[in-house]
């Protein structure tokens, strides 16, 4: 028996069974519990009434329960208890904002609205909610490992946030403080400083390069990404900056200590292999860097020069295998080092494509007559139309047939008694005026002649279209210039000579380049932009002349700034052409519907629209100059293999040859011995 006089309470409502099995003893504000098979719900009730709360009970909140307490609790212990009890038995209590208890069941808590508090505020069964910011660890890999260590079947659960790095936790207090003190533990091995370390004989770059290696090569793939060391080069003041967890930091520190040491040798001799520079451009760029620094070294004080004062520098270009044998004291040898290091980088290409779009369209129209007198009078023009007088003379040329009449003695015997026969020989008239003018006839001409009147008709509409789609595209270094043609050389003279015996005439015959020809500088700005150097040029032949041959020509000279992988236009031009030409009769020809009798017309429209495109596209690195290329290469073998189904006309058995599919293994053509066993199963069947 305690000490504390203890009441015992019946409760009102019971049944005989609770009474015997339920009791709780009350001292001063002391509650000592103890329940024996006792329903659930008339625990909550009993608990309830003793704190002076108001308690919702789910329906599906069921069950019997056995506690025993021998000790004497607080109200705040009473309380907890009385949570204890509840999670032991699979049940949770939610607080509501008015302070109205919930008790519903673990499962069904984290749906309900459990209040989001901040700090360790509860620290039992209660169901909460906390919001936990993460500051080092990514939460997309830590929400995996408190799923774990929750309570998730008992209303538990981890939701990360991943744009606000931020873990929600949800679950009875306990738990969700002890994931909160988890993630701050976690959070804090993450811890990223950053150290400066100045160099006094070193390299920054070098020293750079030489850690990037070494990280490299001891597995950098296994260490966590927030605790890989990072070092960064600043050649400005030939400093190291490391950033990373703090072991990491040392053990990179302590490195580069033990590396930044003086050089006990006063020169040396290296051969550097370039990777992508020539050698023979870097030893201009090399002997002028160590002119510059020879220059600076004496023209400084006396007390900063070197004890040895020969500077002799030696630098030689090996072309065969694009490598460079450097003789020079060390300082210089790292100088010249670095200058090799930034020079031998890959340089990205450019690959420049043009598209140039011509569209023409012309219309013409010619009417015309023409009649005639043969007693004198009448009307010709000459604006398209055959002249009615050049028609006349042709005709009357090809009518006029020539009679010859010839008396042969045919009796050579007897001179006296002559026997003479006689042959008459016609000759047609002389057509070829007439086919010559015929044959410039273009449409319809029609002539009629009565009595001594002739009249001709002639009609013609003609309509020209076409559509010229060029894209013309090359592949060229940064800063290399790139030149295109796809055209022919057309003969043109220049000149001719004739001697003055006419016995040895010459002619003087250059030839031009006519088609289309794209000349382009590309230089990488800082960025995605490209400044293009551009010369685009299309010509062709137009036609003869009364001294050769006419070029039409379109060119574009420009310099353009295009961001990579944009289209910019470099010039167009949008041309209409309305012209019309009537010859007439005056006055006559002026005469309403009858006036169309003494004129000829001839109406012409054309017009022209012409753009020319480009778009340049930034290669920096292999693979994207492989997918360039397939692409390009794949279009090619969809042609071909859209020609191959269509067929050769008058050769269907005939396969048309095709590109192989992009990447295919390299085919070797069989052994001796594996072509004897072919042949040999060839022969068995």
């Amino acid at each position: 028996m305690r000490s504390l006089r203890q009441i015992r309470f019946a409760l009102l409502g019971l049944t005989m069974s609770t009474l015997l099995s339920t009791s709780i003893y009350v001292t001063a504000a002391e509650y000592s519990p103890n329940f024996k098979g006792t329903e659930i719900t008339e625990f909550i009730n009993i608990v309830g009434k003793n704190l002076q709360r108001t308690i919702i009970v789910d329906p599906n909140v069921r069950g019997k329960i056995t506690v025993r307490s021998y000790d004497l609790l607080s109200e705040e212990q009473y309380y907890q208890f009385f949570l204890n009890v509840l999670q032991v038995y699979g049940f949770a209590v939610v607080e509501m904002n008015s302070g109205v208890l919930k008790v519903v069941r673990d499962k069904d808590a984290k749906t309900s609205n459990i209040p989001v508090v901040d700090g360790q505020l509860f620290d039992g069964d209660e169901m909460i909610t906390r919001v936990v910011p993460v500051y080092s660890v990514p939460v997309r890999e830590l929400a995996p490992i408190l799923r774990q260590l929750n309570d998730q079947a008992g209303g538990g659960n981890v939701i990360s946030h991943d744009p606000s790095n931020v873990m929600m936790l949800t679950g009875r207090a306990a738990v969700v403080n002890r994931l909160v003190e988890i993630i701050e533990r976690v959070d804090k091995a993450g811890d990223r400083e950053v150290q400066i370390v100045k160099l006094r004989f070193a390299s920054a770059s070098e020293m750079v390069r030489i850690l990037d290696s070494i990280n490299k090569s001891t597995g950098k793939s296994a260490t966590p990404k927030n605790l890989e060391p990072k070092v960064v080069a600043d050649d400005r003041t030939n400093s190291v900056i490391v950033s990373g967890d703090v072991k990491a930091r040392e053990r990179i520190i302590n490195l580069i200590t033990r590396l930044d040491k003086e050089l006990e040798s006063n020169g040396n001799t290296r051969v550097i292999f370039l990777n992508y520079a020539k050698a023979e451009d870097l030893v201009k760029v090399l002997q002028g860097v160590s002119a510059s620094i020879k220059a600076e070294e004496q023209t400084s004080s006396a007390n900063n020069r070197r004890r040895n004062t020969s500077r002799d520098i030696s630098i030689d270009a090996h072309v065969d295998s694009n490598s460079l044998v450097i003789t020079a004291e060390p300082d210089m040898m790292a100088s010249l080092e670095e200058v090799i290091r930034q020079l031998d980088v890959r340089r990205a290409q450019v690959q420049v494509e043009a598209i140039i779009v011509e569209m023409f369209e012309g219309d013409g129209t010619t009417l015309g007559i023409q009649w005639a007198s043969e007693a004198g009078g009448g009307q010709q023009f000459t604006n398209g139309v055959v002249g009615i007088g050049s028609l006349a003379v042709a005709y009357d040329q090809a009518q006029d047939e020539t009679t010859t009449t010839t008396n042969t003695n045919t009796n050579t015997a007897d001179p006296l008694n002559p026997t003479v026969v006689t042959s008459t020989n016609t000759d047609p008239g002389d057509t070829s005026l007439l086919a010559s003018l015929l044959g410039n006839v273009n449409g319809f001409l029609v002539g009629a002649v009565k009595d001594d009147w002739g009249a001709v008709l002639q009609a013609v509409s003609t309509d020209t279209n076409s559509n010229i789609l060029a894209t013309p595209h090359l592949t060229t270094m940064d800063n290399e210039e790139a030149f295109f043609i796809v055209g022919q050389e057309v003969p043109i003279i220049t000149g001719s000579t004739t001697s003055a015996n006419n016995s040895n005439p010459f002619n003087t015959v250059d030839r031009k380049e006519v088609g289309i020809k794209l000349k382009v500088t590309p230089q990488i700005n800082e960025g995605t932009a490209v400044q293009l150097t551009i010369e685009q040029e299309v010509s062709s032949v137009s036609g003869a002349t009364s001294v050769d041959i006419s070029i039409n020509k379109r060119e574009i000279k420009t310099t353009v700034m295009a961001d990579d992988g944009g289209t910019i236009v470099l010039g167009g031009l949008i041309d209409e052409d309305v012209q019309e030409s009537i010859s007439k009769v005056p006055l006559l020809g002026d005469i309403p519907y009858l006036g169309n009798l003494f004129k000829s017309t001839t109406t012409s429209k054309r017009k022209r629209n012409l753009m020319v495109f480009i778009r340049p596209t930034i290669i920096r690195d292999g693979v994207t100059m492989n997918k360039v290329s397939q692409r390009k290469y794949n279009y090619i073998r969809a042609e071909q293999l859209e020609r191959e189904q269509s067929g050769i006309a008058l050769m269907p058995l005939t396969d048309s040859p095709k590109l192989p599919e992009w990447n295919e293994e390299l085919a070797l053509p069989p052994s001796f011995e594996e072509y004897l066993d072919s042949k040999e199963e060839k022969d068995k069947e």
